[in-house]
């Protein structure tokens, strides 16, 4: 059952319906879309067809060039006034059933003027239109299926376009915690470079002071951090014990002091 009857007028802007109706079938489906030259199928009898898809449609784009209501029938008058005319009659029907139309007007087409309508035909120029231009057809075609996937559910369901955007932004969101990962990656090897050189404080967080290449031993214990002198010569006197470094000179290290200044 199709939700969108494509209505055109035979040598009125053919073309323009054929590009509006081929669109919405990619965007939405074929099966969805109804267009006489597309869709009934050889041997089938047009009247029926018409009529059927008519009253199952939920919407009919009435597409309207500049020569909508000049078209003459081969009896010489407008094709308009013709009661048996199938565009009157397809949008006739669509009123009738209370089905949403849509008027789509083509380059500089106006709304039409409801006195030269027939009266079954006249509430046609009360319904809000949209607008088609050949300049901006892309543009123009994206905002068409767009009113038609808010305006009838089944339609927003299977639009591909929608479908299609709601990948791409979730394939954009799942490069992000990948881009993390990296700026963590090479925060750690910076901070292994960075260690191997000196001395830090590694928190959970990599975070915390570094000392590269000290001058000596630092207090790792209770009390405040001492950076040990660079001594010259034999130190093996010399001896830091980590722990409670509170106290501001080792015993080993003055005795060792005053043995060598009572031996000059």
């Amino acid at each position: 059952m199709p939700d969108v009857f494509v209505n055109y007028r035979t040598g009125d802007e053919e073309s323009t319906a054929t590009m509006i109706a081929r669109e919405l079938a990619r965007r939405f489906g074929g099966e969805r879309i109804f267009f006489a030259s597309d869709s009934i199928q050889p041997g089938h009898r047009f009247p029926v067809e018409l009529v059927r898809a008519v009253e199952e449609c939920e919407a009919l784009l009435a597409v309207m060039g500049l020569r909508w209501a000049e078209v003459r029938g081969a009896d010489g008058r407008p094709a308009l006034e013709a009661e048996e005319d199938w565009t009157r009659r397809e949008i006739q029907t669509a009123l009738d059933r209370g089905t949403l139309v849509i008027p789509v007007l083509v380059g500089k087409a106006t709304r039409i003027d409801r006195a030269i309508l027939p009266e079954g035909l006249r509430e046609l120029a009360d319904c809000q239109y949209k607008r088609f231009d050949h300049r901006n057809a892309e543009s123009d075609l994206t905002a068409l299926g767009d009113a038609l996937a808010r305006l009838l559910p089944e339609l927003g369901a299977v639009d591909r376009d929608a479908r299609a955007a709601r990948e791409r932004a979730e394939a954009k969101s799942g490069k992000k915690p990948a881009q993390g990962r990296e700026q963590t990656r090479m925060r750690t090897r910076d901070v292994e470079q960075r260690v191997r050189g000196g001395i830090g404080n590694l928190n959970g967080d990599l975070s915390g002071t570094f000392v590269n290449e000290p001058q000596g031993p630092v207090n790792t214990g209770q009390g405040h951090q001492y950076n040990a002198p660079h001594f010259q010569g034999d130190n093996t006197g010399v001896q830091f014990t980590a722990g409670d470094n509170s106290g501001t000179v080792h015993q080993r290290f003055e005795r060792e002091r005053r043995h060598s200044d009572d031996g000059r």
